[in-house]
């Protein structure tokens, strides 16, 4: 069954693509016509690259790994945090911080720094300093959770990276391109596809294309993580069933050995 239909994307203006001047010869065939002196998408190969994209995306979440969403312009901002949020996956909707994948010890560094001073708050020990002291370290706080506050939780690099608009975040496509971390990317008509593993050829600028094709792969990311709920339970529930039998053979065996005390 298919991710998304033909129309749902129609509908959200997914097909619109830029000025026919501004293209990227590279998109050719994602394109379907000109009208106006605007490229128009062919849906039909967007529909087919959305579930490719989110069958491999609900493959890493199975197995337990995180994609990293990258989202800094306007319109994605929102929809992006509130969507890998419901999944539980992080995000960078501020500024990219350079080298955040190439450099990442670096990047841990400032959200432990971030932790404690947090510590620091809970047990008191601010307490004790003046009132620009503390100022100027909530102000340094307020900075680091506004920039990294998303990725708190990320303890190791992503098994992913999606992003939105390849050519806006391009350090963070070219971090991932060197590491050898698969980028899944919503392409424009005016960017290159050819450092994208997974392309979805779509309208990368309205915010209700961009929330109709991150819909369907997070609902995929859903699905992946709900399966390893259940075969997590179900290997936890076969382990408890082979315990079983040698708990009681245990159990059989101290009898017989009380039993033989007493006869003697």
């Amino acid at each position: 069954m298919s991710r998304t239909n033909f129309d749902t994307l129609l509908e959200a203006g997914c097909h619109f693509g830029h000025l026919k001047r501004k293209w990227n010869p590279a998109m050719a065939p994602y394109i379907f016509m000109e009208r106006n002196g605007i490229h128009i998408i062919d849906l039909h190969k967007t529909v087919a690259k959305v579930d490719v994209a989110a069958e491999a995306l609900k493959q890493i979440a199975k197995s337990g790994k995180k994609v990293l969403f990258v989202a800094t312009k306007k319109q994605a901002k929102q929809c992006v945090a509130d969507l890998a949020t419901s999944v539980g996956m992080p995000y960078v909707i501020e500024r990219w911080p350079g080298g955040m994948l190439t450099n990442f010890p670096t990047i841990r560094k400032a959200v432990k720094k971030m932790t404690n001073i947090d510590k620091l708050f809970a047990d008191g020990t601010f307490n004790n300093l003046s009132k620009r002291e503390v100022l100027q370290v909530s102000r340094q706080r307020a900075k680091l959770e506004k920039n990294l506050g998303s990725i708190a939780d990320l303890n190791r690099l992503p098994s992913a990276l999606f992003v939105i608009d390849v050519m806006k975040e391009h350090i963070a496509v070219r971090e991932a391109n060197r590491l050898g971390i698969p980028v899944f990317g919503i392409v424009d008509t005016n960017s290159n596809p050819d450092n994208i593993d997974f392309v979805i050829p779509a309208n990368d600028d309205a915010s209700k294309s961009i929330e109709v094709i991150l819909q369907a792969c997070c609902a995929a990311i859903n699905e992946g993580l709900e399966e390893r709920k259940v075969e997590k339970a179900d290997s936890e529930a076969a382990a408890e069933q082979e315990d079983q039998p040698v708990k009681r053979g245990r159990r059989n065996g101290k009898a017989r050995e009380e039993a033989a005390e007493v006869a003697e």
